[in-house]
């Protein structure tokens, strides 16, 4: 029996996966699909222009070397590109390339999109009427690394912001993907990047744009008819900083479009930086391909703040202010606000307001009397997350389990109370929650919902539960 484009194909993956890590080959090796083979040609389809050229630089040597050994030493490789034409309204199509079968990326000479011309691409942050030579970075001068206390919590991600702006898109630290959760520095973080890197490389174009902020831009530019000069815009900025990542999630024009500026931006060594409530892995309706990518470089984490650093960014800020506050004080603050920066910020600017508009001293009393009164009225974020592993808690249930398919009744149950809670205590849409718990759809989050709310009316036992829970949450 004569070989084939398949069998081929299959050989030479099996040769690949013995010689790179599985989550590379699964990326990378995949999705090609062998197309033909023709004497000691094989032809191989992959999914954009990107992939070709990712192949023919990090792996070109290894697919020689496997082409070699299943169709001898003349052996030679074409790719089938499937170019995507969703942004000019035109159909896909497919080009053929032939491999440099060189261990570096040859320029090839193929039918793509018109070149960019940048006298054409409009800038989203231009207001109408106005015109500007340069693009604002949309920095804050005041969030930089000199008021960016460290600590053992953000050591790592500060370290990473230094080395990525002493040399953006230089490093293995691209993207750079900073996460935690509220008010604990990751805005101020990338701020900090995105100014330090501009004072190192003044020649570089540095844009911050909020998540919030890009998503608005892009649907503007849908009803324009003008997603192809957005996309073209984003394409030509050097160090790229997008804060709150995760509200792309369920966007998925918005993630489309990212999706190409990504590429394009890691193809050129261009730096990206992102921030993030909560680590790749954990962000829900974005597709995988995002994801996968948002891994490639490095995921820091920004932790709630020790005591010292509390303590540090207290005593750095009275400081710079110039005030004069007793260190037992400072203490007392340090000690008693343990949540997040921004909250330990907000309750010295109360104490430092209450002392100034009743012309008093800052004493220890005052600061007491001022905590109690703002530690009560502090209420937690709740997320569903949150609220899932407090069910799971509360129950003593595996957070895997309320994840999982099971149809065991204590399980359903805790999942539902989950899902009531959810809807009842977040924003968060139908299909959203239903995601986040189990992957299940908008129509179980419905049913979970007035199951709940009957048996709460009919069932003493789980009412107790619904009322346990509530206090739990933190909602009376």
């Amino acid at each position: 029996m004569g070989k084939t484009a398949e069998s081929v194909w299959k050989n030479c993956l099996k040769f690949v996966k013995d010689n790179i890590q599985e989550q590379a080959f699964e990326t990378w090796f995949s999705p090609i699909q062998p197309i033909k083979l023709n004497e000691n040609i094989l032809t191989i389809q992959v999914p954009s222009k990107f992939f070709y050229e990712w192949l023919e630089e990090h792996y070109i040597k290894l697919l020689k070397i496997a082409l070699q050994k299943e169709l001898g030493k003349d052996a030679k490789l074409v790719y089938s590109i499937v170019m995507d034409q969703k942004y000019s309204g035109k159909d896909p199509y497919t080009v053929r390339i032939p491999s440099s079968n060189k261990e570096k990326l040859q320029p090839q000479e193929i039918d793509a999109p018109l070149p960019i011309d940048s006298k054409k691409v409009k800038n989203p942050f231009v207001i109408p009427g106005l015109q500007k030579i340069k693009i604002d970075s949309q920095l804050n001068t005041s969030n930089n690394f000199s008021n960016f206390i460290e600590g053992e919590t953000n050591r790592l991600a500060r370290s990473a912001g230094k080395a990525v702006a002493k040399r953006p898109g230089g490093t293995s630290f691209n993207p750079l993907f900073i996460y935690g959760g509220v008010g604990l520095g990751k805005t101020h973080l990338a701020h900090a990047i995105g100014l330090e890197a501009k004072e190192n490389h003044p020649d570089k174009t540095v844009l911050y744009v909020s998540t919030e902020k890009f998503t608005q831009q892009f649907i503007d530019a849908v009803q324009s008819n003008n997603r192809n000069d957005f996309i073209h815009f984003y394409q030509m900025i050097d160090i790229l900083i997008i804060d709150d990542v995760q509200f792309l999630s369920g966007k998925k024009g918005t993630q489309e479009a990212f999706f190409h500026i990504f590429n394009h931006l890691h193809q050129k060594g261009n730096q990206i930086i992102l921030t993030s409530d909560k680590p790749p892995v954990d962000i829900q309706d974005m597709e995988q391909r995002l994801i996968s990518r948002f891994k490639w470089g490095l995921s820091a984490d920004l932790q709630v703040p020790d005591y010292e650093t509390r303590f540090a960014i207290l005593k750095h800020k009275v400081e710079k202010d110039g005030i004069e506050i007793p260190e037992e004080v400072i203490d007392h603050i340090a000690k008693s606000i343990k949540t997040n920066v921004r909250e330990l910020e907000g309750c010295l600017n109360s104490i430092i307001a209450q002392a100034t508009l009743n012309k008093k001293e800052i004493t220890l009393e005052l600061t007491q009397k001022t905590l109690a009164n703002f530690i009560n009225h502090t209420r937690k974020e709740i997320s569903i997350d949150y609220i899932q592993r407090l069910v799971c808690d509360y129950f003593k249930i595996p957070f895997e389990q309320i994840q999982s398919k099971t149809r065991k009744r204590d399980v359903v149950q805790a999942r539902q109370l989950a899902m009531f809670f959810a809807k009842k205590y977040t924003k968060a849409s139908l299909s959203s929650i239903g995601s986040q718990i189990g992957k299940r759809d908008h129509a179980t989050v419905l049913h979970a919902c007035k199951t709940v709310k009957n048996l709460s009316e009919t069932d003493k036992v789980f009412r107790g539960y619904v009322e346990d829970l509530n206090r739990k949450i933190g909602v009376e």
